[in-house]
């Protein structure tokens, strides 16, 4: 149960956020051309259970217990896994557990598994969803969020549509435009038209920022703002996400090991590693250790320097 409890890390949409990472990498519903994690090592729909929610609260617990300690802030405890949060079965326990904690919930999904009625009512329990809705097109929708065989795409945007009419917390939206797959006017004029259905707090497009999975490149600007404007007809509340982390990482544990907690989940860039290790006092070459060591890659993405954990298959 390496890497379960990582943070906090700076989040445009959280604040600062204590993650909780309860799938083992990388089993999703989606192999998403984008992620920041790298290639899927198993895609699949059926949910299951993969830890103890018991032994996965008690580190949480722990680690919230340090951190209170030395006055490091949380605005949330995130479930932000290596893979989809609602292939948990026991997600719905998990929950219950962290609110015991003293601070909000938030998780975030891809939505796939919203038609499920225990699925939904799992992450219903959650102070704040933010839900993916990349395409609304089914040729574009494989070709950017490549889901496994069994999902369909119109289950899902209608799960989407069920969820949001009943949940009680916060709800957000997630729209990553890539170009030349889901970046051209009509589809952008189809999702923000969805994206008004649902009615979320705060629509958030965004572009990838940190290394991808596959060779792929960011919407143009010109893209981004024709998304902007479209989304702005039907909602209030629209927000770019076309930067990169704000670097203010906190540690619940040895820094080292948890720079190899962050870095699986959340590639820190050269600027936001830099500014943990002068916090903590450790040399640059301890990171270069650890890249010999083939335990961090090091990886440019337009023009900035990433370092991300090598998954290691089981």
């Amino acid at each position: 149960m390496d890497n379960i409890i990582f943070g906090p890390v700076p989040s445009r949409r959280l604040g600062r956020s204590l993650g909780v990472n309860n799938i083992p990498p990388k089993i999703c519903s989606y192999g998403c051309v984008y992620c920041q994690i790298g290639v899927s090592i198993r895609i699949q729909s059926r949910r299951e259970v993969f830890y103890n929610p018991e032994e996965v609260l008690a580190q949480a617990r722990q680690a919230v217990d340090k951190l209170k300690k030395e006055n490091e802030h949380i605005d949330y405890i995130s479930i932000v896994p290596d893979g989809e949060p609602l292939l948990d079965k026991n997600l719905g326990k998990l929950i219950a557990g962290l609110k015991q904690l003293g601070y909000p919930v938030a998780v975030i999904s891809n939505a796939t598994l919203l038609w499920d009625q225990e699925a939904a009512a799992d992450l219903a329990s959650a102070d704040l969803v933010s839900l993916k809705v990349d395409a609304v097109t089914e040729e574009i929708w494989r070709r950017v969020d490549k889901p496994h065989k069994d999902l369909n795409l119109s289950k899902i945007l209608n799960g989407i549509l069920s969820f949001a009419a009943h949940y009680q917390g916060i709800l957000y939206t997630e729209t990553m435009l890539v170009k030349d797959r889901n970046d051209k006017p009509e589809e952008i004029q189809k999702i923000a038209q969805f994206v008004g259905q649902v009615g979320p707090h705060t629509a958030y497009i965004g572009v990838p920022t940190r290394p991808p999975a596959e060779d792929i490149e960011p919407a143009d600007p010109q893209a981004i703002n024709f998304a902007y404007q479209e989304f702005k007809k039907y909602l209030d509340s629209v927000e770019l996400l076309t930067g990169t982390d704000p670097g203010d990482f906190g540690a619940s544990r040895n820094p080292i090991e948890e720079i190899l907690a962050i870095t699986s989940v959340h590639p820190m860039s050269f600027d936001a590693l830099d500014k943990f290790l002068l916090k903590h006092n450790i040399p640059w070459a301890r990171i270069l250790d650890l890249v010999e060591q083939g335990e961090l890659i090091e990886t440019d993405f337009h023009g900035k320097k990433f370092y991300l954990r090598k998954i290691k298959k089981k």
